[in-house]
């Protein structure tokens, strides 16, 4: 069964409710864990029921899928890539400031779920993937645009891409410590930008 399921011809999904389900569903699973959160205490959360959100996601991994999805989403910030003019300022700009709560919350639904992985192969998965992609992807973009500019030379693009937000989901789910401006600091001007340059 696909993550939407099919409707009666001429009615359409509303999508205006599926960021407060997933937020929700978040907050849940921060609060409660994996086991305890069930799809009624999700809609009773978000102000719906729960036909809503099997209309969207048919089992509770599902779920749990879409919301992490969209928290690497929420993270990799807005759909408009930063422009500051070199690479450096780029890649800082997509480190989202949170503050402790909102670093909490990514910390404690990465370690409920990394549990619940040892008995569920599909959260286990997920939390090795974590909603990376879109993360990823602006990386990706951002390193690509540097290259293309000329700014550096062209290099594993696929794999640097992948850096940043690898090291900040390990250190949320396995080290439980908040990404700080530190932290990103040290990735890029450490490891990134003189991988990106190669061996002189």
């Amino acid at each position: 069964m696909s993550s939407t399921t099919r409707l009666p011809p001429g009615r359409k999904l509303d999508r205006s409710r599926d960021a407060a389900i997933l937020d929700a569903t978040l907050s849940l699973l921060a609060e409660l864990g994996y086991e305890a959160t069930t799809v009624d205490a999700v809609a009773a959360r978000a102000g719906t029921v729960r036909a809503t959100v099997y209309r969207r996601w048919p089992t509770k991994i599902a779920l749990a899928i879409a919301a992490v999805a969209h928290l690497g989403s929420v993270d990799a910030g807005s759909a408009v890539l930063p422009d500051t003019g070199n690479l450096r300022d780029d890649l800082l700009a997509t480190i989202v400031p949170m503050s402790a709560e909102e670093q909490q919350l990514r910390i404690d639904v990465m370690s409920t779920l990394a549990g619940a992985g040892r008995t569920e192969p599909e959260l286990a998965a997920l939390t090795a993937g974590a909603g990376l992609e879109p993360w990823v992807e602006v990386s990706r973009s951002l390193l690509r645009r540097a290259v293309a500019r000329g700014e550096y030379p062209s290099g594993d693009i696929e794999t640097l891409a992948t850096v940043i937000p690898t090291m900040c989901l390990y250190r949320i789910a396995v080290q439980h410590e908040p990404i700080t401006k530190a932290f990103a600091i040290r990735l890029i001007d450490d490891i990134v930008l003189p991988a990106l340059r190669g061996r002189s």
